[in-house]
């Protein structure tokens, strides 16, 4: 009698189903996110281990651990870190009392913020000085928006979630206001914010350029080119990453029968794809490449897979690292 596990068992098993994934480009690490991690890797090759990371340098525990093994020590307040270790602030800004507080201590420090996000500090305090009151639009507790609102005192600027946030607002003088918003928001969730706003108070001043990251807007532009049709679209990323999260409600609104945000392949709950033909893949900005392709090799294992990318733009953003660190390299 043949093994259950011998050739004639190999050779009556059944075919793999059909199966066409759908790649979003872009996917994945954006210019802030990759900078980001390149200043945490120079610090630790000019200063050695270990290198501290105030917050986690982007939201993505796979990065998060690889930087570790690397020598990174992660922790969410200033006061945890001893004050002869250099320490970095993540890519989504931080207070301006952390690195008031660092240079009180006369602590090495390096800025990850990204660029961007800056950008909307700037604007922020150039409308202060204004005289303007501020309208953020954002998501209360994310660690960007408490960075932007703490780079004003703290009436300064008032933060608006939702449409009936902008509904209810009552400015102290209409006449006298600018918003700005956080980088990873839903392009449509904010826009539909943003008319309100501008309903209500037609004089408020909008940001000279949007403040959604060109990453963002173009992550969400793949997914809703890929969505409809699909029965699954995954969303590689984590659930404290607001872009990641933003993606998955942005397939479902754009047609996908269903989308699911993991961490990685492991975490795929194969009754998922029990009757997929079609399902989309994509990334959110905090995602290392690796992941995505993790995901593919596994739907690999399962299905007869057909690969069709579907691209909307192509990316050539890169951001300069701090001159502390420009010039840092494996043999410094």
């Amino acid at each position: 009698m043949t093994p259950p596990d011998g050739p004639a068992a190999t050779t009556a098993r059944a075919p793999a189903r059909p199966l066409t994934i759908l790649l979003a480009s872009p996917r994945g690490f954006c210019a802030g996110v990759d900078r980001a991690i390149q200043i945490v890797e120079r610090a630790l090759l000019k200063w050695g281990a270990p290198v501290y990371v105030r917050h986690e340098i982007v939201h993505n525990r796979h990065v998060v651990e690889r930087l570790q093994a690397l020598g990174a020590v992660f922790v969410e307040e200033l006061h945890e870190c001893p004050q002869d270790r250099p320490v970095v602030f993540s890519a989504h800004g931080v207070p301006k009392a952390v690195p008031a507080e660092a240079e009180r201590r006369e602590m090495v420090y390096v800025d990850a913020t990204c660029p961007l996000v800056s950008k909307v500090h700037v604007e922020a305090e150039r409308h202060h000085a204004a005289g303007l009151d501020i309208v953020l639009i954002g998501h209360a507790g994310h660690p960007e928006v408490i960075g932007t609102m703490g780079q004003l005192p703290n009436d300064a600027i008032a933060l608006i979630e939702t449409v009936a946030d902008a509904e209810a607002f009552q400015p102290k003088d209409p006449a006298r206001l600018a918003f700005v918003t956080q980088t990873t928001l839903s392009v449509d969730d904010t826009a539909a914010i943003v008319a309100v706003l501008q309903r209500r108070f037609p004089l408020m001043v909008a940001p000279h350029k949007e403040d959604i990251c060109y990453a963002t807007t173009n992550r969400q532009e793949a997914v809703k080119a890929l969505a409809a049709g699909t029965d699954l679209v995954l969303v590689i990323g984590a659930p404290n990453s607001s872009n990641s999260v933003r993606l998955v409600e942005v397939a479902e609104r754009a047609g996908a029968k269903s989308a699911r945000l993991i961490a990685s392949a492991q975490d795929i709950d194969w009754a998922w794809l029990s009757d997929a033909r079609r399902v989309g893949v994509t990334a959110g900005a905090s995602a290392p490449e690796d992941l995505v392709q993790g995901v593919v090799d596994a739907l690999r294992a399962r299905f007869a897979v057909t690969l069709e990318e579907v691209r909307v733009t192509d990316e050539d953003v890169v951001f300069k690292l701090p001159r502390v660190l420009a010039e840092t390299t494996s043999g410094a």
